[in-house]
This record gives structure tokens, sequence and C-alpha cells, in this order.
């Protein structure tokens, strides 16, 4: 590995799904079986996928999340090209969803050993859509310093949304991961410097989109092929 670089580079690829309201279980086990079968490609550094813990955004009623990390955008562009990918979002995705959501973005500087995040860590998601003529890196220095006051973070990753497409209008995500839910609530309590964190950009987003999620142990392996 070269030592010529200083800062190491990973792609985050979220993508929210609503899965229709009377959708059988079955159906939403293939879905996630599936999906998480991808994460036997090549290009994939890390990926889960399964139900929200809990959606904190009123307007946009997601209830499932796929997560999936990559080391270059050539990687991300050859998962999303790749046969069985295409196989399984035809197949198992798009028959059974009312609404979707991607975002993709470069995170600085994530360790090695903490690119696949372990079973039962907890996750929140929040993506961005700023006012008009706000700067885009004000919001992210606020991200930034959020692990400095909140020690409960183990990991956080942030950056601008390179593909528009379906990001809804939203430019600036990021990704706290927590040991388990334990250390979310903890930092969920602390109120005064939450509101604290949150006034510093509140008169610069225009809507934002909250959702909590838990790495779920991997599914069994299937014995039919996708």
């Amino acid at each position: 590995m070269s030592t010529t670089h200083s800062k190491s580079q990973t792609i985050e690829h979220i993508v929210l799904f609503k899965v229709k309201q009377d959708t059988e279980p079955s159906k939403i086990t293939s879905m996630i079986n599936n999906l998480s079968s991808l994460v036997s490609l090549d290009q994939v550094l890390h990926l889960t996928v399964g139900p929200l813990l809990r959606n904190r955004s009123s307007s946009l009623t997601f209830t499932h999340m796929l997560h999936t990390r990559y080391s270059s955008k050539q990687d991300l562009e050859a998962y999303s090209a790749h046969p069985s990918h295409v196989s399984v979002v035809k197949g198992n995705v798009l028959p059974i969803i009312d609404d979707i959501m991607a975002v993709d973005w470069i995170a600085e500087d994530l360790n090695g050993e903490d690119l696949v995040p372990k079973e039962g860590s907890a996750m929140r998601v929040m993506f961005l859509k700023l006012k008009e003529n706000v700067v885009n890196d004000k919001v992210l220095q606020v991200i930034k310093e959020i692990p400095e006051n909140f020690q409960q973070i183990k990991q956080i990753s942030y950056g601008e949304n390179f593909s528009p497409a379906r990001a809804k209008g939203y430019s600036i995500a990021s990704l706290a991961v927590f040991p388990g839910e334990k250390e979310m609530e903890e930092h969920d309590s602390n109120h005064e410097l939450m509101k604290f964190q949150k006034d510093k950009v509140r008169d610069q987003i225009e809507s934002v989109v909250v959702v909590d999620y838990v790495v779920p142990p991997p599914p069994p392996p299937q014995s039919a092929s996708l």
C-alpha cells in the first residue's frame, strides 16, 4: 500500500426504501436476502441492509436502508451496473417499494478496520437540503466538529452528495456510527448540547432527513442462485 497519500477516501452509498404497506413478509425477506448477497461482488467493501430502527422524518416515511462502501467511484459504478445488482433491483426491490432515495459521497480517512461496522452497531444517517445561497463548507465544518462534543460516536462520515438523480434535492450527508443502541441513546440524552449543535445550522437548512439503523446479523446462506 502506498504511503505517499496523507488521506484515504471511501465512497459511501446509502439507499433508503419505502416498502409498500401490504407487502408480504416473505417478499421483504427476499429483498433483504438478495441485496445482502451482493456483498460477494468484488467492488463491495461493506454492505448492510435491513429495516430501519427509527425514522425521524415526518415527510419521507422510509422503512428500510442499504449502506455500502467502495474504494472508488468507478467501483460504485461497476457495482450499480453489475448484472447481479440489476437483477435484484428489478426482481426484488422495485416491485415492492413506493419510494426510494439514494445519496453518495466521499468520506475522508475512515480507518480500514472500521470500514465494516460490526453487527449491532447503531447508525444515524442525516441528509440535509440547504437553503438557497448557503455555502456547503460551513455546514460540513459543523458536522466535522460533532465528535469533539459527543464521545459516544465511534465514527463519523460526511460529505457532499455527488449523485443528485435520486437524492430529492438533498446535497449533504452524514453517517454517525455508535457501538450500539445504548450509546446512541446516551448521545440523545444530552439535550442542551444537541440543541447547541442544531442551532449552529438551523437557519441554513431547508429540510432534513434523519433515520436510525442497527446493523443486523447476516442472513443465512441462500440455496438458490440470484
